[in-house]
């Protein structure tokens, strides 16, 4: 054969073996991300996510550049360093159970407006969401 018939097949090749959008780690998806402002000004505000990941992933940090820090926490206000993912699973984090705690939230934060978070995995690249951001007591509106 010549190499003209040939140049198409070996590109069909290279493409299908190259990846494309599924090369690297699987991602985990957040969804429904919610941010509520505290009471008290000054005190800690809190974030609801939802996090689904198709392979074994782990939660690690939570980050934004509006808040000088974020925990993230189990229920009972526990401290927690890592949540883990099976395959598959859907993870949510919601009052009265895990969830992120937010300090140093910039005083400029009004109910309406969007914050951004980076998430930080263990098995997976970060995800970024933007959180619409609510009053105290505000978590349910909409849902």
């Amino acid at each position: 054969m010549r190499a003209a018939t040939l140049l198409p097949i070996f590109l069909g090749l290279v493409s299908c073996s190259a990846g494309g959008d599924d090369a690297g780690p699987p991602r985990v998806a957040v969804e429904d991300a919610v941010v509520t402002l505290p009471a008290v000004e000054g005190r800690p505000g809190a974030a609801y996510f939802t996090l689904e990941s198709a392979a074994p992933a782990a939660l690690l940090a939570v980050a934004s550049p509006r808040a000088t820090r974020i925990e993230l926490h189990e229920a009972g206000m526990r401290p927690a360093t890592r949540f883990a993912l099976r395959a598959g699973e859907t993870l949510r984090f919601e009052p009265g159970g895990r969830h992120a705690m937010l300090f140093g939230l910039d005083s400029a934060l009004r109910p309406g407006q969007r914050l951004t978070l980076t998430f930080t995995f263990d098995g997976a690249p970060p995800a970024t969401a933007e959180a619409e951001v609510r009053g105290p007591g505000d978590v349910h509106a909409g849902h």
